[in-house]
Formats: C-alpha cells, sequence, structure tokens
C-alpha cells in the first residue's frame, strides 16, 4: 500500500486567466518586436542580395582621396556623436563636407520635384537649404535641373509604418522602391524636366564623391538614410536627363 499519494490541482478560472494573458503578452510583444524591426531587416537583406549585385557603385577609392587633398574633409563621421541626432539638418548627411553652401547666386530659389511611382506631387525643393522637416533640399548647389552638371537632392525618410504623405520628414521613405527606368519630374518655374532613373545603391556618409559634379550631362542624385528609420547609411538614386515623353 502506497504511503503517500499525489493529486494534481486544477487551476482556478481566476489561474487561468492569467495564464493565458502571459501568453497573449509574449506573443504581442514579439509582433511589436517584428513590426518595428522588419523594415531594416528586410532592406538590409534586399541591398545585399539585389542592389550590390545589379548596380556597381561609382565610389572609387582614388576619387574619395582626391576629395581628401582638396580640403573637402573636414572631420571624421561618428556613428555615436551626439551631433547627429537631428537628421532633419542637411547638414549632418555627409559630416565630412560641412556646411550647405550656396557658391554663386542663382535666380531661382526653390522648385519642385513630383515621383508619379511613390505619389510625390510638386514637392518643394529649396536651393541652397538646410531643414528637411520643411521641404527637400538641393545640396551644395552647383548647377540648375536641365544644365549639365549634377543636381543632388536630399529627403528625409522615416520607418514605413510611421509614412505620412504630405510631410517632409517621411517625404522619401519609399524611395528605395525606384526601379531602372522610372521617372522623375522637376518643375522649374514654367519648365518641366524629365529624369530617368539608370542606378541606386548605398553608400556610408564618408563616401562623399557620390556628390561630385559630371558634366557630360544633366544628372539628378536623389540621397535618402537607410535602413528606414535608421541613418547608418546613405541611398543613393542616380537619374539622367531624357526627352519629355507622355506616359
Amino acid at each position: 500500500m502506497a504511503l503517500y499519494s499525489y493529486y494534481k490541482k486544477i487551476n482556478s478560472p481566476k489561474r487561468k486567466i492569467l495564464t493565458y494573458l502571459s501568453y497573449l503578452s509574449l506573443t504581442l510583444g514579439s509582433f511589436l518586436l517584428f513590426w518595428a524591426f522588419y523594415p531594416i531587416i528586410s532592406f538590409e537583406i534586399y541591398s545585399q542580395a539585389f542592389l550590390a549585385k545589379e548596380f556597381k557603385t561609382p565610389v572609387i577609392l582614388d576619387e574619395i582621396n582626391q576629395s581628401i587633398s582638396n580640403g573637402l574633409v573636414l572631420g571624421k563621421f561618428n556613428i555615436f556623436s551626439n551631433n547627429l541626432s537631428d537628421f532633419t539638418n542637411a547638414n549632418l548627411w555627409f559630416p565630412s563636407v560641412g556646411k550647405n553652401k550656396v557658391e554663386k547666386q542663382f535666380l531661382v530659389k526653390k522648385y519642385y520635384l513630383s515621383i508619379p511611382k511613390l505619389n510625390i506631387k510638386d514637392a518643394e525643393v529649396l536651393v541652397g537649404g538646410e531643414d528637411l522637416s520643411k521641404s527637400l533640399i538641393h545640396y551644395l548647389p552647383k548647377t540648375m535641373p536641365g544644365e549639365a552638371g549634377n543636381v543632388v537632392i536630399f529627403g528625409h525618410s522615416t520607418l514605413p509604418q510611421l509614412y505620412k504623405p504630405n510631410d517632409y520628414k517621411s517625404i522619401f521613405t519609399f524611395l528605395p522602391s525606384l526601379q531602372k527606368g522610372d521617372k522623375i519630374f522637376i518643375k522649374v518655374e514654367d519648365v518641366i524636366y524629365q529624369y530617368e532613373v539608370f542606378e541606386m545603391f548605398v553608400v556610408s556618409p564618408s563616401e562623399i564623391s557620390v556628390l561630385n559634379q559630371e558634366f557630360d550631362a544633366s544628372y539628378l542624385t536623389l540621397i535618402t538614410c537607410v535602413p528606414p528609420g535608421t541613418y547608418w547609411k546613405r541611398l543613393i538614386v542616380k537619374a539622367k536627363l531624357t526627352p519629355f515623353t507622355f506616359d
């Protein structure tokens, strides 16, 4: 005959509810973590799997060294620097370049950019501006759209979950979805210029050769921070002026 007997205690309704709530909290927490980090992880996978293979970066070490020897580099990028916290300031995107300066006077102080694929229509571009929360910025302006040279435009981005169509702090969030052949339109006063995307790649903030002028054609370079919601790297979208067509 057994000396001891054990009986399994049946959980009370209250204990069952607490158990279910703990499982629910764990599931919800896991979902929120996935929701927050998925855009960053998916972009990193996409950039490593596709951008690095389909597009060859034009950033050449000799060009970077040449920029340094010409005195363009004023410092080094430090991801832990406190002055990098407010990335609505265009001057922080390429810290080694320094302040965004307008080297010559332009009659046009602002113009407008449209990207039909991203539902961007007549977004204001300020020539030589600094505040990316109020407009797109034509950075280090040396030429104007339609002219031979390289027009560089900065646009802020954020996590896709926080995207607002009419908010300049998130306007370039979906810039990575552009592909070769997509059209970009620039309206300067009453003149509309059509550019066509031909290249896209990712660089670090120290690779300032993407800002160089190229005078063999009229180029447009769109830049935003990636992965989404971070300022670790810069997405570069290159486009070239093409004859205007109606789709």
